[in-house]
């Protein structure tokens, strides 16, 4: 008897539970995950409507359309340079142009005619300072900068720095529109970017890109490389001139980009305002950049060398060469060292060592920890003062 009303029960409640199925299956298709004509809905997750038109906010309903405030606020303080340089003799139709009227005299005469290049820059202090590209006024005999304003005046070269392809220039003028700096080390891949120069020379131009990454390097551009790759469009004429985030801030100094026509492909570097700035400072109270510097050559570790050497990783360097005389070799290192740490810190490749010793002053004391013939060993060596580094090959 209980049995059967056990059955009962289990009976009538299944049949109810069918009854209810087949009604919301019928009036709600939509709760089951179908269609009105029994078809499956695809589900999303779709942002809240903010009221406002895409064309109205920009991507994603969180940028602006216009980045006309920040262009002017940054805008004023990126200049164009003309240089030129004295490269033969006889008259040539640049002397009859205004723009060169004090290079070389009147109309050059015996002084020879100018070879004349063009480039950007941006004014970094209201004491007349301006950030430009090494590559830019490389050689030049005379430099002129032009502002945005119309005004213009021959520019003093306050230093360079080749192994960061960096220059500054500093020219007296009043009133100066002067540029704010960002803070560069906070960039994420993605943030808007435009870079503001002058592309062949067409006068002042904008152009809007993203970051497409950070910390590039290994180029082949320059000595001390940790640039940001941006898409925005940069083309011959740029080099030297403003790299700015959506609120106008100077970000990076545009140097590069990678073409093989000569235009822009959207593979564009440019130097972090952060790095800039450290330079700049170093060629105005210094008069030069003052890095550490230990008097060796080194390589990357490749796998069969790291096989060689019975290393679990490719982590660590390898000492190719040592200058004689020269702090490695006052420290006792010889060819076919395997570094793998300075002062504790444990060193991925030749990258890293160089960045390691450059930061030190010089006359400091490092560590250098490695492995010779597979023994562990350590070394004090005294970091010199980095020399003068030869000119860029471009």
């Amino acid at each position: 008897m209980q049995t059967r009303r056990t059955l009962r029960f289990l009976i009538t409640y299944a049949l109810v539970g069918i009854a209810a199925a087949v009604t919301i299956t019928w009036l709600f298709p939509g709760m089951l995950g179908l269609s009105d004509n029994g078809q499956p809905v695809v589900t999303v997750r779709e942002a809240p409507h903010t009221g406002r038109d895409a064309g109205e906010q920009g991507v994603g309903n969180t940028g602006p359309a216009s980045y006309a405030d920040a262009v002017d606020a940054a805008a004023p303080a990126v200049v164009n340079i003309f240089t030129a340089t004295r490269v033969g003799r006889g008259d040539h139709s640049l002397f009859d142009a205004p723009l060169f009227p004090d290079f070389f005299g009147e109309r050059g005469g015996a002084q020879g005619r100018p070879d004349t290049n063009l480039g950007s820059g941006v004014i970094i202090s209201d004491s007349g300072y301006v950030l430009t590209s090494h590559h830019v006024i490389e050689g030049a005999d005379a430099i002129q900068v032009s502002l945005n304003d119309g005004r213009a005046r021959e520019a003093q070269l306050v230093g360079t720095d080749p192994e960061t392809d960096l220059a500054v220039l500093v020219i007296d003028m009043d009133d100066l529109p002067v540029i704010t700096l960002g803070r560069s080390e906070d960039l994420r891949v993605g943030d808007v970017v435009l870079a503001i120069g002058n592309p062949f020379g067409v006068g002042q131009t904008v152009t809007q890109g993203i970051v497409s990454a950070t910390g590039r390097s290994r180029l082949g551009l320059t000595t001390f490389e940790n640039f940001i790759q941006t898409d925005a469009a940069i083309n011959p004429g740029n080099s030297g001139g403003a790299l700015i985030n959506a609120h106008g801030d100077l970000i990076g100094i545009n140097t590069a980009i990678f073409s093989r026509s000569g235009g822009s492909h959207g593979i564009g570097f440019a130097i972090p305002a952060m790095l800039a700035q450290g330079v700049m400072e170093s060629i105005i109270e210094e008069g030069r950049v003052i890095r550490g510097w230990a008097g060796v050559e080194v390589q990357d570790l490749t796998r069969s060398l790291a096989e060689s050497f019975d290393l679990d990783s490719r982590d660590g360097v390898l000492v190719a060469g040592v200058m004689r005389g020269g702090p490695a070799d006052d420290a006792g290192l010889v060819p076919g060292d395997v570094v793998l740490s300075v002062d504790g810190e444990r060193l991925r490749n030749s990258r890293d060592l160089l960045m390691r010793i450059t930061e030190r002053k010089p006359e400091t004391t490092v560590t250098i920890a490695g492995l010779r013939d597979g023994v562990a060993f350590e070394r004090e060596l005294t970091v010199q003062e980095r020399p003068a580094a030869r000119h860029l090959q471009r």
